[in-house]
């Protein structure tokens, strides 16, 4: 399957969200599927729509969490059909309140009509790497 890690740096060079990102899509990639990285600060207007499953992760922009780069929804009402797509949710542990930030991110993918299937907190790129590994892709398993 064709899966997209898309993450959404506060800051423009973020080496820690783009490290999390490259591991969580190696992770994938080692279950056999095809992963893209993308940047949703650098690609704004890039249709996403192919896709089959697309990882989407922030950062806060506050110490007190709750708010997500405007990058982010910006990219996400460009980026071609995305309701009914499956999708993960992840942010960089970080801030105080770490899950309101992941609500927040977890409220603009459902008003783009995507379907989240997971959530999670990242705090390094081993632990992305891990996630990546079992991340369940395919059909569902309900």
């Amino acid at each position: 399957m064709r899966v997209l890690v898309l993450y959404a740096p506060h800051a423009k060079a973020s080496d820690r969200m783009k490290a999390i990102a490259r591991a969580l899509a190696e992770g994938i990639g080692a279950q056999g599927h095809t992963v893209d990285v993308l940047d949703a600060s650098l690609e704004a207007g890039k249709v996403v729509s192919y896709y089959d499953y697309i990882v989407i992760g922030s950062e806060a922009t506050t110490t007190f969490g709750g708010k997500i780069p405007t990058s982010l929804t910006t990219f996400l009402k460009t980026a071609g059909t995305l309701s009914g797509k499956r999708s993960m949710a992840w942010i960089t542990k970080g801030g105080v309140r770490a899950m309101k930030t992941l609500q927040t991110l977890m409220k603009v993918m459902e008003g783009e009509g995507m379907f989240l299937k997971k959530s999670e907190l990242i705090k390094s790129a081993d632990a992305a790497r891990a996630v990546g590994r079992h991340l369940q892709i395919g059909g569902d398993k309900r």
